[in-house]
């Protein structure tokens, strides 16, 4: 690990569809977090909330942008991803709809995450 890296990095995306470069960035951020050893939570929130469902990344394209599908399997196979419970609710998604490895948790999850000794919390 890098000198002066955060030992764990929350990422919580806020956009899907609607904003698809702020989007791509924070799963990009997240993979990329991953590769590089660090501990890796991925907050799927809002509009990103689709994507806890299976095939839905797949329906996502950016030109010049790593493939989504790809990037959200780098996460589930070496971080966690989860799914806000209140978006979950919103869009009527429980934990029978989402893909294996996503979890549904809250904002308490987020917080003691996000304060965690050695977190850096971003917010896309």
């Amino acid at each position: 690990m890098l000198i002066g890296m955060a030992r764990s990095l929350v990422v919580k995306v806020t956009a899907g569809t609607d904003s698809p470069e702020r989007c791509a960035q924070a799963f990009t951020v997240a993979a990329t977090a991953v590769a590089a050893g660090v501990d890796v939570s991925l907050w799927l929130t809002g509009e990103s909330a689709w994507f806890a469902l299976p095939l839905r990344a797949a329906e996502f394209t950016l030109p010049y942008s790593a493939p989504l599908p790809d990037l959200l399997d780098t996460v589930l196979a070496g971080g966690r991803v989860t799914l806000c419970s209140q978006c979950a609710a919103r869009r009527e998604i429980t934990e029978e709809d989402v893909l294996d490895g996503v979890r549904i948790a809250g904002a308490a999850v987020f917080v003691e995450e996000a304060l965690a000794e050695g977190a850096q919390a971003l917010v896309y």
